[in-house]
């Protein structure tokens, strides 16, 4: 994490923006709305994780941190002035995801500045590009990183846990923070509606159970893990009209953790999952490696191969995670994945 020198000169010359000391609670409080066109009268406050941030007037200089916040701008035909390096999925090395690339490409826009998150937040890197606001709806922000964005400018945080902001809720807290409600609103009825369509294409997803697993490592299967149903891989699921399995539901439901591991030994508890999806490989070893283990063998969307693997960091993986403009790009191909293993149910 780079806490550098920077930030003395940082204080002397900002205004420290004023923080509520109050919890963090539903994005959708009762602020001043927008009208559209960016006619949303300001100022507008924002509760989240760490407190509260109003911002007094329409930001003209856009800059997010962590993965995906910079789309909703982008969605709303807005450039940030600089956002993080794509650090997963980025196949050509230039720092974009192909979606990213794509719009800057229809905005008629150069790539901004992409901030290296290698080691952590680039605080020197954020504050150099002189933002009106920082977005970071869907992110890991801790209490010290919050801390010391808020010296460079008002920080939207996540509404209540790191990394568990579904796609729908950064639209509506980031586009509120940018006085364009309205076109946040319209974004999210029209990925809704191309979810819907698409999903229409395969009757046979309607109501089946799925369940994320995370990388595997098919050197050590004596445990597994997986999603919980507070990360937006497994909500993409219910977008789709799919359900999360009851023994996913009972076991996320005494955590706020988006991920967790269990003994392969339990795979009983498993036999209500209808399908089943993870990182692996395009050649179906992922598959057959698993149905050669004597105890996940024995989980029946294993067995019968209702497994959609999700190759590496290619761009359908990366886009499991949904994001505004991420959804769109790899859709249709998703959903033939899992249509594909519906069908063997």
């Amino acid at each position: 994490m780079r806490v550098t020198r920077f930030l003395a000169g940082i204080v002397a010359a900002t205004t420290v923006l004023a923080l509520a000391a109050c919890g963090g609670s539903s994005d959708t409080d009762d602020t001043p709305a927008a009208s559209g066109s960016g006619a949303a009268s300001f100022p507008v406050t924002i509760t989240h994780a760490f407190g509260t941030t109003t911002i007094k007037k329409k930001p003209e200089r856009v800059a997010t941190v962590n993965w995906a916040n910079h789309e909703v701008p982008l969605a709303l035909g807005i450039v940030p002035v600089g956002y993080a390096k794509a650090n997963f999925g980025d196949e050509d090395g230039d720092g974009l995801l192909p979606w990213d690339a794509a719009k800057l490409k229809e905005l008629g826009a150069q790539t901004p500045v992409l901030f290296d998150e290698t080691d952590g937040i680039d605080f020197e890197g954020v504050a150099n590009t002189k933002p009106d606001v920082i977005l970071a709806a869907y992110s890991g922000l801790t209490q010290q990183d919050y801390d010391t964005l808020t010296k460079i400018a008002p920080v939207v945080a996540y509404p209540k846990t790191p990394w568990s902001t579904s796609w729908r809720d950064s639209i509506k807290l980031e586009s509120k923070a940018l006085g364009l409600a309205a076109e946040g609103d319209a974004l999210i009825a029209k990925i809704e509606q191309e979810m819907k369509d698409e999903a229409a294409r395969y009757p046979k997803l309607a109501g089946k159970s799925v369940m994320f697993l995370t990388h595997l490592d098919p050197t050590d299967l004596s445990k597994i893990s997986f999603y919980t149903t507070h990360d937006t891989r497994s909500q993409f699921f219910t977008d789709l009209g799919m359900k999360h399995p009851e023994s996913i539901a009972k076991a996320s439901a005494g955590t706020t953790e988006f991920s967790l591991t269990q003994s392969a030994e339990q795979v009983q508890n498993l036999s209500d999952v209808d399908i089943i999806v993870t990182y692996g490989d395009a050649q179906g070893t992922t598959l057959a490696t698993l149905q050669k283990d004597p105890l996940l063998s024995k989980i029946p969307a294993i067995a019968r191969g209702s497994f959609v693997s999700l190759p590496g960091s290619t761009p359908v993986a990366t886009a499991a995670n949904p994001t505004p403009l991420a959804v769109s790009f790899v859709l249709k191909d998703y959903v033939d994945l899992l249509g594909k293993a519906a069908d063997k149910i």
